[in-house]
């Protein structure tokens, strides 16, 4: 992962109107969880600096270095809030991180590849899992797990126990929660079977018609 580097500042404005105040400014607020002193220091960052810092970048917790008022701080970013209708970073908050400790993440799960189930058997693919936890050191954060399904058969399932994500990430998902299956034509719903239903219907109203008006024959 490139190292990405955010200047940011110390920050006094509290409550709902001093933020306001910031964002027309300009500005981010935000807040660093402290790993040895505990607490949480309020900050501030440049909102352009900031958006084109994450431009590129699939995750939202990221390792960054917060410049923050000369004092480098290795942090790791947790969350960030977006407004609703512009889409545009509202709030951001970090933890402190130490380099050489292990942290836990979630990190977004990519399929890639083409099922042997699909492209021979005519199944289709469904991915059941979006996300992974993992621990691991700050350092081998990864932004996003690309995983091959290109093997994956009719009616096989590939559970997270399957998945080889290399010595510096340990799981922590579920071994038996699935990550994706390759769904074979007959588990399909009968889209086609709901479509002349309503001509089933209709014909069978035609040929019950005449039945029904037909006179009984006098003997």
């Amino acid at each position: 992962m490139d190292q990405i580097r955010l200047k940011a500042s110390a920050r006094t404005e509290q409550g709902t109107g001093a933020v306001r105040r910031l964002r027309r400014a300009g500005m981010i607020p935000g807040s660093v969880m402290k790993m040895r002193k505990g607490g949480t220091e309020l900050i501030k960052l440049p909102a352009h600096d900031f958006m084109m810092a994450m431009r590129g970048h699939a995750s939202k917790q990221l390792l960054v270095t917060l410049d923050l008022d000369g004092r480098e701080v290795p942090a790791l970013m947790r969350e960030m809030q977006n407004d609703v209708l512009a889409g545009t970073p509202i709030h951001v908050d970090f933890s402190e991180v130490s380099l050489s400790e292990k942290v836990r993440v979630t990190v977004p799960v990519y399929l890639v590849g083409e099922p042997v189930g699909v492209k021979i058997g005519g199944g289709v693919l469904e991915q059941t899992l979006r996300t992974i936890n993992v621990d691991c050191l700050p350092g081998d954060i990864a932004e996003k797990f690309e995983i091959d399904v290109s093997q994956l058969g009719l009616d096989q399932t590939l559970f997270v126990r399957d998945l080889n994500l290399g010595e510096k990430q340990t799981i922590v998902t579920r071994g038996e929660v699935p990550v994706a299956v390759v769904k074979a034509p007959d588990d399909l719903p009968a889209v086609a079977a709901e479509e002349k239903a309503p001509e089933v219907i209709k014909k069978g109203k035609e040929e019950a018609a005449p039945a029904a008006g037909k006179k009984e024959e006098k003997k």
